[in-house]
């Protein structure tokens, strides 16, 4: 998975951390789950808080 994989990443945070509300994340906690997700191959340097807001929208949308 890259960072542009918004929906991929979504899911896989949603299984590997069922009962977290992402609604009430901080974007550090979110980056450094992203980067430890199994399947993850990009670097934080290409994050921004952009591409962490739109995972946070896709990881909402998949648990609501």
């Amino acid at each position: 998975m890259k960072w542009s994989d918004t929906f991929d990443i979504a899911i896989a945070l949603t299984e590997q951390h069922p009962d977290i509300d992402p609604r009430y994340l901080r974007f550090t906690d979110l980056l450094g789950w992203i980067l430890k997700l199994e399947g993850f191959e990009d670097s934080a340097d290409n994050c921004n808080e952009k591409i962490l807001e739109a995972v946070q929208m896709a990881w909402i949308d998949e648990v609501s």
